[in-house]
């Protein structure tokens, strides 16, 4: 018990209070002793130097040698006063403590120069005779308006010290004796009041770590003993409510955290109350970091505050969808419900936005609405040109040999896109359908990319460009589909054949490069602009439609590439310049072996 601080404090508390008041109270009553005593020496000198007024008079108007001086000095011996006749000049005249003939002019002096203005003058200085402070007291002698001289009174203010001195040592043993009373007082009083707080106390512990069984065994009539048994009480309603909340805690917390949706909640003030993990990730904020805070303040998208705000004010639910860029995705689309949250009185104390991602919904959306499109488009090109010739040779009965022969063999050649057109769809949703990484055996990469490009070669010929490959001798292993491989290599040569003019070079090589085998074309072609880089790999999108068509181009030979090669875990890249021509890279993962071993590189070999 003697270590509890609260007592402590308490005693402390009882004993400043009773020293500051000893204190205050001495130093009030010093303070107005000291004035009452100056007061009062003022009143005698002052009473002492009226006394003077007269004699001095006379004597100035009359002066009969030695007479009043000795007069002057005997008084002021028998008053125990200082008494001082000062010429009107200055010059003293006569002192009951000094020779005036060894005493400096006092014309200068502060009450001499008061009692010329203002008809009396006082001042409190340090006596260099008497060692002491002393008060001065002076009044002009006048006679018909002019100031014949001064007489000045002065009494030492010891007297005042020794009396403040005894009010003092009176004050200190007053103050001693009340703290010591105060201080057996204060203990008993804060032993009874602490002793029942130090166990309220330590219940109080046992109830915030949650033992609510903890009892007092206390019996008080008081308000301490009430306290108790609130405590008591308090303690099992605790203990009911907290295994409420935690029931319902869990459970909202395991729906919020189950969420794909985000949820955002507010309070009436528009402050942060809730926001979850998916919130969070589709705002790109972090949730602990915004509760608490307004919601304008850390949402960047001033729609969703708008609705909240909207919700608050007491309107129904309301449904919006939203289009923004956040830091970590440029274009965001998302479907927000907002809803005011209501108390069990009906009252509105803050609202709720579930937030659903339609992103990928609305790409799906966009790229099934441009490829539904874009195929349409492109089927519908040989079947019109198909129906077109089939009507003419139907209504025309009698067209000649050769120019039936020509619409067939237009006939042919249209079914012969369309054929490839629906053998590319299918290929590509083959691939696209494929969730795993493409299954096979290890082959040569050397031998696939040389039998494609000595394919090419003749083609090439005709069109008076040159293909060349540059091969390294060591093999170049991989796993996966030989046949579709050999596929990505012939759309590429054709593709770079299709779009490079008469004369041009066109490149094929293959090397290895941090763990990948890299299969390269480069071509002298035409090229491609930077805005159709991006998209050059998406079904059916052409940079020059009307001579896409004309070379006989399906549009899906590149994005054909693009998901092999994602089906053999690699990937697609190429850089373009209008003019100049473009190079296409395919990424390929080497074997296991080969990642582990990696060998040296080999000469190129030319052909």
């Amino acid at each position: 018990m003697l270590r509890s601080r609260f007592l402590w404090k308490l005693y402390t508390g009882y004993s400043a209070i009773i020293v500051i008041s000893a204190v205050v109270v001495g130093a009030l009553m010093s303070r107005g002793v000291e004035r009452d005593a100056r007061k009062e020496i003022r009143q005698s000198l002052q009473a002492q130097a009226n006394l003077l007024k007269k004699p001095s008079v006379r004597y100035f108007q009359q002066p009969n040698t030695q007479s009043f001086p000795n007069y002057v000095n005997t008084l002021g011996k028998e008053l125990s006063t200082r008494l001082t006749l000062i010429g009107a000049d200055g010059v003293v005249i006569a002192d009951s403590a000094e020779d005036p003939d060894d005493m400096n002019n006092h014309a200068d002096r502060p009450e001499i120069l008061e009692a010329r203005s203002n008809g009396v003058g006082t001042s409190i200085r340090f006596s260099d005779f008497a060692k002491t402070d002393t008060m001065y007291l002076a009044l002009p002698i006048q006679s018909k308006g002019t100031i014949l001289g001064y007489i000045r009174t002065s009494l030492p203010l010891s007297r005042i010290d020794h009396r403040l001195g005894q009010i003092r040592t009176a004050i200190a043993w007053g103050t001693g004796l009340s703290a010591a009373a105060a201080l057996i007082v204060g203990f008993l009083l804060a032993y009874h009041f602490v002793r029942p707080l130090s166990a309220i106390t330590v219940a109080a512990e046992s109830i915030s770590r949650g033992d609510y069984d903890h009892r007092l065994p206390m019996s008080r009539n008081d308000e301490i003993g009430n306290l108790a048994g609130v405590l008591h009480l308090m303690a099992e309603s605790c203990r009911d409510r907290t295994e409420t909340i935690v029931t319902d805690r869990n459970r909202l917390s395991a729906i919020l955290s189950g969420m794909t949706e985000g949820v955002v909640a507010i309070e009436q003030d528009e402050q942060v109350l809730h926001l979850n993990e998916a919130a969070g990730r589709l705002l790109d904020v972090s949730p602990k970091e915004c509760l608490g805070k307004p919601i304008w303040e850390v949402i960047r998208v001033p729609e969703i505050p708008d609705m909240l705000t909207a919700a608050l004010s007491g309107k129904s639910e309301t449904q919006g969808n939203l289009q923004f860029a956040t830091r970590s995705r440029k274009d965001q689309f998302i479907e927000v419900h907002t809803a005011p949250l209501r108390n069990a009185q009906e009252t509105i104390v803050g609202a709720v936005a579930v937030l659903h991602d339609v992103s990928e919904l609305h790409k799906l959306e966009t790229v099934r609405s441009e490829f539904v499109a874009n195929a349409s488009h492109e089927l519908k090109t040989p079947i019109t040109a198909i129906r077109g010739l089939v009507e003419t040779l139907i209504d025309d009965k009698k067209l000649a040999g050769p120019k039936r022969q020509r619409f067939l063999g237009k006939i042919k050649d249209q079914s012969m896109r369309l054929s490839s057109i629906v053998t590319d769809l299918l290929t590509l949703s083959r691939l696209e359908s494929e969730r795993t990484k493409a299954e096979g055996t290890p082959f040569d990469l050397r031998k696939i990319v040389l039998a494609s490009a000595r394919v090419f070669m003749p083609m090439g010929q005709e069109h008076g460009i040159a293909v060349e490959t540059q091969v390294t001798d060591t093999p170049i292993d991989i796993m996966g589909d030989a046949e579709a491989i050999r596929q990505v290599i012939s759309n590429l040569l054709d593709n770079a054949i299709k779009y490079t003019s008469e004369g041009g070079r066109i490149w094929v090589r293959l090397e290895v490069r941090d763990g990948h085998a890299v299969v390269e074309v480069q071509d002298t072609g035409i090229g491609i602009a930077r805005r159709d880089q991006d998209r050059i790999f998406e079904r059916f999108y052409r940079v020059d439609k009307a001579r896409s068509r004309e070379l006989g181009g399906t549009g899906l030979g590149l994005s054909i590439v693009k998901h092999i090669a994602i089906t053999h875990g690699g990937h697609v890249s190429v850089n373009s310049t209008p003019g100049a021509g473009s190079t296409f890279r395919v990424f390929l993962p080497l074997t296991s072996a080969r990642r582990k071993k990696p060998r040296r590189k080999q000469p190129l070999q030319h052909s």
